[in-house]
């Protein structure tokens, strides 16, 4: 409920509606989401504790045997240490390789700075003819993002006006970037036609 109330841009019933999520069942998935909605609003502060909260509620669920290998590898990629976040994803991905690990792999490798292997696993967690497919807003951000650090400016166009045709409030925290990296590649050159 609460991811939805953010897409609406809804944002303090959002934050209410995590906070009450959080209360009754406490998820690292949750915290995580709830630290970028705080960061998208400018409550740094709120964000912070929240992304506190994520190693902790991860450490009880891993002993409890949850794997939640993924959403601290997200976690690391984006607010913590993108190496870290890397190696730990690459360890999830030989254990359980899928499109959701291969597009949080792709971004992990992005944030360190790897675009060129980056793009290998965005491609894998997008393009249907290589596993992927999923019609995701941020899969196609993600892979937006490193096409335009590729300067891949045509395919970067095309993976961030999906991103945003998909759901243009996809995320609270990414989908604003979305908008202004679309904006930074501006218009494609007029090519003349053949004639």
């Amino acid at each position: 409920r609460a991811r939805v109330l953010a897409a609406l841009g809804r944002t303090k019933e959002a934050v209410t509606a995590y906070r009450d999520a959080l209360a009754r069942r406490p998820d690292p998935r949750d915290a995580l989401d709830l630290g970028e909605l705080y960061e998208s609003l400018g409550m740094t502060m709120q964000a912070r504790e929240s992304y506190g909260q994520v190693r902790e509620l991860a450490r009880r669920e891993t002993s409890n045997g949850v794997d939640d290998e993924l959403v601290l590898g997200r976690y690391e990629a984006d607010h913590g240490d993108a190496q870290q976040a890397v190696e730990r994803l690459r360890a999830e991905y030989d254990r359980q390789p899928g499109t959701e690990v291969a597009d949080a792999l792709g971004w992990a490798l992005h944030r360190a700075g790897e675009d060129e292997e980056a793009l290998e696993y965005a491609t894998t967690a997008t393009d249907g003819t290589k596993g992927g497919g999923l019609r995701s807003a941020l899969y196609a951000y993600h892979r937006g993002a490193i096409e335009s650090a590729l300067e891949l400016d045509g395919p970067a166009r095309r993976s961030l006006r999906e991103a945003l045709q998909i759901s243009p409030a996809f995320s609270p925290l990414w989908a604003r970037e979305a908008r202004s990296a679309l904006a930074a590649l501006g218009d494609p050159p007029d090519v003349p036609v053949p004639g």
